[in-house]
């Protein structure tokens, strides 16, 4: 009696078991399909919390952003330009006195990096302007005063009267690495503060006649009008450089931007405050890179590595040292020279006055000469 019982109860859960499936499997049939593997190993989040795991945090650029941003300032310029049909009196007939002069007025970026209000901009952002105006990202504005410029790095830097200034971290640009992750910070086209990322694409990039002194830190961190003397900061939100320039065909970043090194800036910074200009040094060679079919032609061993002088100025210190047209220079005191860049940073470093020994082939021949540098003449000088 009991195994029937059990028998029928058995069946009857059966029946029932079957009914619901039958009826689920008409009406709501994705209800029984099983996903694909695919599906099947994304990861879901589980709850709200798991938004910010440690694992999503270390991945996350907020703090960077966080930590950077109130330091970068956005730069307006003004600069007053005279008509150039001002003096036409025709053109004064028709307009009078007031279209003597036009306003141009100028955008860029700026870092505070000193809570005395030092701003690190580019020299292109400010130069030739009339007012420069900065505001910061707490919504203040002051009017900037030019401390000092220079043009052959393409710095300048500002400073406002402001209390309570947010002055950003400096890291250490020779530290970098290719593939290192980095942010942008700048006012690209006015619209106001934007951070980009990207990674570190190259290093040391130069010849790109941007700058006399050229070692960019190059990077895919969109980059656009606007952004020149903002920063470029790492995961940290430190300071490794100031963004400068953009190679594009169109006017907007294509992946390829370029910034000066926190440590070049910081020199030029340094040199700027405490002396109101950089003073480099200079010997007046104009020098050429080490072609192999220049070396083969020269005499030269195989593996001699430096900078041909294509030309001497005259009775400047290289002349006087006796340095020719022809001659290659391969090594500036204790600092050997591979290429044109090298040998410009490597004369820059010296010290007007102070003599310095340069290892120079002619004719094949390896022989030392005495240079005494003078002081490197501004970008207007050199060009006249």
């Amino acid at each position: 009696m009991n195994l029937r019982r059990l028998w029928l109860t058995f069946a009857q859960s059966v029946t029932v078991l079957l009914a619901a499936w039958f009826v689920v499997a008409t009406l709501k049939p994705q209800w029984l399909a099983r996903p694909p593997a695919w599906v099947r190993s994304i990861p879901v989040l589980e709850s709200a919390a798991d938004a910010r795991s440690p694992t999503v945090e270390a991945a996350s650029l907020a703090a960077a952003a966080r930590a950077a941003a109130p330091a970068v300032v956005s730069i307006t310029t003004t600069t007053q330009t005279t008509h150039p049909h001002a003096q036409d009196p025709w053109f004064r007939y028709f307009f009078g006195d007031r279209a003597d002069t036009e306003l141009q007025t100028g955008l860029g970026s700026g870092v505070i990096v000193s809570p005395d209000g030092y701003i690190l901009t580019n020299n292109h952002v400010v130069e030739g302007a009339d007012e420069i105006v900065v505001q910061l990202s707490d919504g203040r504005q002051a009017t900037a005063a030019v401390i000092g410029t220079d043009p052959d790095t393409d710095l300048a830097v500002l400073r406002v009267q402001l209390r309570d200034l947010p002055a950003i971290v400096l890291g250490r640009s020779d530290a970098l690495q290719v593939g290192d992750r980095v942010l942008a910070i700048g006012n690209p086209f006015g619209v106001g503060q934007t951070v980009t990322a990207g990674i570190v694409s190259a290093l040391g990039r130069s010849q790109l006649g941007l700058n006399t002194f050229e070692n960019f830190i190059q990077t895919d961190a969109a980059i656009n009008p606007g952004n020149s003397g903002g920063a470029l900061v790492d995961a940290e939100g430190r300071l490794i450089g100031i963004n400068t320039a953009i190679y594009s065909r169109s006017g907007g970043s294509m992946g390829i931007g370029f910034a000066i090194p926190i440590a070049t800036a910081r020199d030029v910074m340094e040199a700027i405050v405490r002396n109101g200009r950089v003073t480099r040094g200079w010997i007046g060679v104009e020098p050429r890179p080490l072609e192999p079919e220049w070396a083969e032609h020269l005499g030269l061993p195989r593996e001699v590595r430096g900078v041909v002088v294509a030309g001497v100025l005259q009775d400047g210190p290289a002349a006087r040292a006796g340095i020719e047209p022809g001659d290659v220079i391969s090594k500036v005191g204790d600092v050997s020279v591979a290429d044109v860049p090298g040998l410009l940073g490597a004369v820059a470093a010296l010290k007007p006055g102070q003599p310095v020994t340069l290892q120079v082939w002619r004719q094949g021949r390896e022989r030392t000469v005495r240079v005494v540098p003078g002081q490197r003449p501004s970008s207007q000088e050199l060009a006249r």
